[in-house]
């Protein structure tokens, strides 16, 4: 796995999302690594617990992070394509107003709470991210196929979220670095029944692996930015 040799040694690390499919790999990754001093995995099962629909339990979460010790590493590893209730929308007449609020209450308010009350807590100096998976499907720029409204929307919203929370985290924390990331395609829950021929399916061990190294590589100019999983930028 990555090094994570940028970042200062002895901080700590926060997976949120550290059960779903790429936040277990990411999790595990990082708990193997000597880099930071604490890895805590955030999830609805942890404890504490975190619920991205309970603004109390992200505050309540942040705080007891923030105890610990440096923050280093955020990862928002969270994100809702489908669920036994919500699926991808096709056309316009499948748009329904009650799942697309649930999707943008998971994919765009949610983290967008995080970054209310976690990214004040990075330190002044020295390398610090939070790191939110985003998806290329957000893109605006890149939408050739239509379709997937709530779920596209959301993503688009949660980019814009991270670039604007950006902006006003170089005012505070120069060194600081807001981004979000594409994964690419991998095999879990969330995606694993939308694959399609001929996409680069990974498996979360190596999404993770991927995912880390671009972190590694980020500089303070990269703020703000949305990156695959090869570093690469990707249009709004």
């Amino acid at each position: 796995m990555a090094g994570m040799s940028s970042f200062n040694a002895g901080g700590v690390c926060v997976v949120i999302g550290s059960t779903g499919g790429i936040g277990q790999a990411l999790l595990t990754a990082l708990q193997t690594s000597t880099a930071f001093a604490q890895v805590i995995p955030l999830s609805r099962q942890s404890t504490p617990a975190l619920d991205l629909l309970d603004e109390a339990q992200i505050e309540s979460c942040a705080n007891y992070v923030a105890a610990l010790g440096e923050i280093r590493l955020i990862i928002d590893a969270t994100g809702l394509l489908h669920n036994e209730r919500l699926q991808p929308e096709k056309s316009l007449r499948q748009i329904d107003a009650v799942q697309m609020a649930e999707s943008f209450a998971i994919n765009a308010i949610g983290p967008a709470l995080l970054m209310k009350h976690f990214l004040p807590l990075l330190p002044r100096e020295g390398k610090a991210v939070f790191a939110s998976l985003s998806a290329k499907v957000g893109s605006i720029g890149d939408n050739q196929l239509g379709g997937w409204y709530s779920y596209r929307a959301s993503k688009a919203a949660l980019n814009q979220l991270v670039h604007t929370a950006a902006i006003e985290l170089h005012r505070r924390q120069p060194a600081a670095i807001c981004v979000a990331l594409h994964p690419g395609t991998v095999h879990t829950r969330l995606s694993s029944a939308f694959s399609k021929s001929g996409l680069e399916v990974q498996t979360p061990e190596l999404a993770a692996e991927r995912l880390l190294d671009v972190i590694d590589r980020l500089l303070p100019e990269n703020s703000g930015g949305f990156f695959d999983y090869r570093g690469e930028s990707l249009p709004w």
